[in-house]
């Protein structure tokens, strides 16, 4: 599991904050790859970790609540995921395994994955997805029979619209190949690069398009989308308290500790432990992590993080915002119209 990466599209919330712990739907997006890879049967998981190792050691601990023993690798400078394969070699050893990438979702697991690479055992197995944009990822050239002839690293022109998903299988054969290496033009071990010398020494990879919802929740956008895809999916559950004056539609969830007073919650809504939500509206595919307050204030469509204070704010959209935020309105300022008009003018202004 790679977790190293500095999240430079997710700042100002990375400055402070691992990538791969910003949460959707209250949980954060490393926990989802981890319980796909323990419900997977793999239950030895080692986790890539860089500047931000202390965060993630402290949210993951010993791997215990996954049911699976978790192994910190570091990692001195994000250098590449076929670096990442090599600094883990004696972790490794020589057992096939999964690499997946810390900051991607992916929905429905991996088991079937793993499955078919345990029975047919080829050198390496990748997941492809088509992609509107394919020059942010790594991309691969297929034949006319389905086969995977080339893979390139975020091509200035791609040969196709396959985009390698973050999850990849592998024998030990790749360690090989990891050794024959050097930078590509970006200053990386690719791991595209690595698979590029299986195919060309006639090792075996094989590949499958996923039909499946995919995500590398690298920016805001792609956050608050997958957020909106696992609330979709939640059970309305009440365990805080929500008084007579407030309303509840659709699917919302409030969690234990929590207060809903004089409010308006139109789901599907998650509400943290220990929020504070007073005279508000909170609107669809929003999520409020631990002890946030809101009072006043109008919110959809985004992600709150835990301690944030969102106060007299009317109308938030499409937003991430991050621990101990504290939004409030601008302090009101007198306006006025200097105007020189001529004679029989006809203004309107809008006050």
């Amino acid at each position: 599991m790679l977790a190293g990466g500095s999240g430079t599209r997710l700042r100002p919330i990375t400055h402070t904050s691992a990538k791969q712990l910003v949460p959707v739907a209250n949980k954060p997006v490393l926990f989802y790859g981890l319980e796909a890879i323990a419900a997977a049967g793999i239950t030895e998981i080692g986790i890539v970790v860089g500047s931000t190792h202390a965060e993630i050691e402290a949210a993951v601990g010993d791997g215990s609540r996954f049911g699976a023993q978790v192994t910190y690798l570091r990692q001195e400078a994000p250098l590449g995921l076929a670096h990442a394969v090599l600094i883990a070699r004696d972790f490794l050893g020589e057992d096939d395994f999964v690499m997946y990438l810390g900051d991607n979702f992916i929905v429905g697991g991996i088991n079937g994955l793993v499955e078919r690479f345990v029975t047919e055992r080829p050198a390496a197995q990748i997941m492809l997805t088509q992609v509107p944009d394919p020059r942010q990822f790594g991309v691969a050239e297929l034949d006319a029979t389905g086969r995977v002839v080339g893979l390139e690293e975020k091509p200035r022109r791609p040969k196709s619209d396959l985009a390698l998903v973050g999850v990849y299988l592998f024998t030990p054969d790749v360690h090989e190949a990891v050794a024959e290496l050097k930078p590509s033009w970006r200053g990386e071990l690719e791991i595209t690069d690595a698979i590029q010398w299986l195919i060309d020494r006639g090792r075996r990879v094989e590949s499958s398009v996923i039909s499946g919802y995919w995500k590398d929740t690298g920016n805001v956008a792609d956050m608050l989308e997958v957020n909106r895809l696992v609330l979709e999916s939640v059970e309305p559950r009440v365990e805080g308290k929500v008084d007579d004056a407030s309303e509840l539609i659709g699917r919302v969830v409030v969690e234990r500790g929590a207060v809903v007073e004089r409010s308006r919650i139109v789901g599907p809504v998650i509400i943290g432990p220990d929020v504070q939500i007073r005279d508000s509206y909170v609107g669809p595919f929003t999520s409020i992590a631990a002890e946030c307050a809101l009072a006043g204030s109008e919110i959809e469509y985004s992600i709150v993080l835990p301690r944030a204070s969102i106060s007299g704010v009317r109308r938030i959209e499409s937003s991430l915002i991050g621990h101990d935020v504290v939004v409030t309105p601008a302090p009101s300022t007198p306006r006025a119209h200097r105007l020189v008009l001529g004679d029989h003018s006809q203004v309107q202004i809008s006050s």
